[in-house]
């Protein structure tokens, strides 16, 4: 007996069902509706996934004969192969493990459609019938787009993908698809647009993502671990958890994307449901990228828990902020910290360029001609070529400091404004026996769209705490240079310039101490001055502080004394010694007749030094100003 294919009792429209009993009814059978399971040693599937029907093909009869269960043989929905009943159960379960990858589906006769009247297809035998698109369930499918690639489509932005391997000459994908400068310039902003899609398309991070590491050996061998990205913004944390998706999704896996500044807690739990309904009923594993984990408070974060235990999700998290402040510690002992840094200057220009490319700019070096661009397709949509020194892509990838989304916002915007002024008053670029009109971007355009250099600092997270650290270290090494340095970098990052003051009053006794008891004055006498006429006239007067605290003489001896006697309170067994009763205060007759105050020598009535004890007698002797061993 066999079976021409199966569908899905609560997927199928009543009409589209009553139509296809009709069109079975003239070879001689009836719709064969099962439960749960077809038959002994038939297909299985778990509960939730509805009814199955199998439809008999026109050469099955629904009597029974001698021997049919040794001959039943069902067809697989996934691969399409004829196996054998008591064989279908097992068989699935590897198809669906292997993401139904061992067969392509052939193409097939409409499911329950019947054939139109009067069509050549009407009375012909099954298997003469003209093929016809039909999809396979999409229960069954990898993804909901048909098996088409992502990068399918022409018109689809991510373009910075295939950058690294295709010639300056050839553009990128948008560029052969006849997009204008003005349509790329439009819309998504071109650090989206560039996003790589590839690990081979990565630019930067070689500690982390370089030949050989680790994690690239992992990603490349499609096995993902739970990984927390904590870098600065704009070194790629985005674009690595993107690239997994890609190849994850290729790969059978099933990849949901969350923000915590926009999810709640019923949105994790929700996909936290459909990710233990894929494991259970199709082996697929499900990952969960989490951007901004760090906006998670620490309840939210106790949901990953026992789903990243036990591996029903593979969670993804991106932060900007310190994981051993942010994220729960037990959170952190079930993924992998993956430490990303800053983008380097050639890093930059690299993305840059790419950038270049898929605009269709000429570079422009020192000495070079200017002619028509050998990139892009500026000429076809009757455009002036645009210009880019290459001293200006320099300053870019400096002044960005590392953030590769700041300097491709950065470019778009200087090639936007030159365009936007170009068409009303196009530049005449001719230089050394070469003329032509173009628009030409130079190093000012680029530092007036920045304005001013990124500086990153964060006021609340990590280079707060770095760049104060930085700044007292500076401090007690005596180097001003420095100490002014990291002073600017806190100012003209938005540090409140209160908070460096104190810092500077704390300095001024634990460091300089007794050393120059002028300082404690200083530093007190800025913290006002800041106080009275706030920034940025008060910036001067740190200066002037930072740099008499760096040349002051140092001396830790009342802070290394003060410690000493903090260590011998916390280390003290038993109850604390008494007060001896001579140094007792005694404002009453009753203390009086108690010994309070009895025996003191006061010190002014004595010209000569008056011998007395003052520690209690447990203590006698301590120097708390000598160097105590660890």
């Amino acid at each position: 007996m066999t079976f021409s294919h199966i569908s899905m009792r609560n997927q199928v429209d009543p009409k589209s069902r009553d139509l296809g009993d009709a069109a079975q009814q003239p070879m001689g059978s009836k719709a064969r509706m099962l439960g749960r399971r077809a038959g002994p040693g038939g297909l299985q599937l778990p509960k939730g996934c509805g009814r199955l029907r199998f439809l008999p093909g026109p050469r099955e009869s629904m009597e029974p004969t001698e021997g049919a269960e040794e001959e039943r043989v069902v067809q697989c929905p996934v691969c399409q192969r004829e196996l054998p009943g008591a064989d279908i159960n097992a068989h699935l379960d590897r198809c669906l493990q292997a993401g139904g990858a061992e067969a392509e589906p052939p193409s097939k006769r409409p499911r329950l459609a019947a054939a139109p009247p009067g069509s050549q297809a009407e009375g012909q035998p099954e298997e003469a019938r003209p093929p016809a698109r039909s999809p396979v369930f999409s229960l069954f499918h990898k993804g909901r787009g048909g098996g088409q690639s992502p990068a399918a489509a022409c018109g689809r932005s991510g373009a910075g993908r295939d950058e690294a391997a295709v010639p300056a000459g050839h553009g990128c994908a948008a560029a052969l698809c006849g997009e204008s400068l003005a349509q790329k310039l439009e819309g998504k902003p071109l650090a989206e647009r560039l996003r790589p899609d590839m690990l081979g398309d990565y630019v930067g991070q070689e500690r982390v993502l370089g030949a050989q590491t680790l994690l690239r050996s992992l990603l490349e061998s499609h096995e993902v671990p739970s990984l927390i990205l904590w870098g600065p913004p704009g070194c790629g944390k985005t674009t690595l958890a993107h690239i997994i998706a890609n190849s994850s999704k290729k790969n059978g896996m099933r990849f949901v994307t969350l923000s915590a500044t926009s999810a709640k807690t019923n949105d994790v739990r929700d996909v936290i449901s459909q990710a233990q309904n894929e494991k259970r009923l199709f082996k697929r594993k499900t990952i969960l990228f989490i951007d901004e984990i760090h906006r998670f408070n620490k309840s939210q974060q106790d949901t990953f828990l026992p789903h990243v235990e036990c591996g029903t999700v593979t969670l993804i998290g991106a932060t900007t902020e310190n994981p051993s402040f942010q994220v729960n510690a037990a959170l952190l002992s079930r993924c992998r910290v993956i430490v990303l840094e800053k983008l380097s200057a050639e890093a930059m220009e690299a993305i840059l360029m790419r950038a270049v490319r898929f605009l269709g700019l000429q570079v422009l070096g020192q000495g070079d001609q200017r002619g028509t661009p050998t990139t892009g397709s500026s000429s076809k949509s009757s455009e002036f070529p645009v210009y880019i020194e290459e001293k200006a892509l320099n300053t870019l990838a400096y002044l960005c400091d590392g953030d590769a989304r700041t300097g491709l916002n950065g470019l778009q915007l200087a090639v936007q404004a030159r365009v936007a002024a170009g068409r009303n008053a196009p530049l005449n670029t001719s230089a050394k026996g070469g003329a032509a009109h173009g628009i030409l971007v130079t190093e000012e355009h680029v530092k007036e769209g920045l304005q001013r250099s990124h500086i990153l600092y964060d006021r609340a997270g990590e280079e707060h705490y770095n760049c104060i650290s930085a700044l007292h270290k500076s401090m007690r090494g005596s180097d001003e240079n420095a100490s002014l340095y990291w002073l600017a970098r806190m100012l003209e990052g938005g540090e409140d310039p209160l908070y460096v003051a104190r810092r500077l009053v704390r300095f001024a006794s634990e460091d300089i101490g007794l050393a120059d008891p002028l300082a404690l004055t200083q530093a007190v006498a800025a913290y006002q001055g800041c106080h009275f006429i706030g920034m940025p006239e008060c910036e001067v007067i740190l200066a002037q502080c930072v740099v008499y605290f760096a040349r002051a003489p140092k001396s830790i001896e009342v802070y290394r004394a003060y410690g000493n006697v903090k260590e011998c309170l916390r280390m003290h067994t038993g109850p604390l010694p008494p007060v001896p009763l001579h140094l007792r205060n005694a404002p009453t007759r009753l203390m009086k007749n108690l010994g309070y105050g009895k025996g003191y020598k006061y010190n002014p009535m004595y010209k000569e030094p008056v011998e007395q004890d003052y520690l209690p007698e447990e203590l006698k002797g301590t120097d708390f100003f000598k160097e105590r061993k660890t």
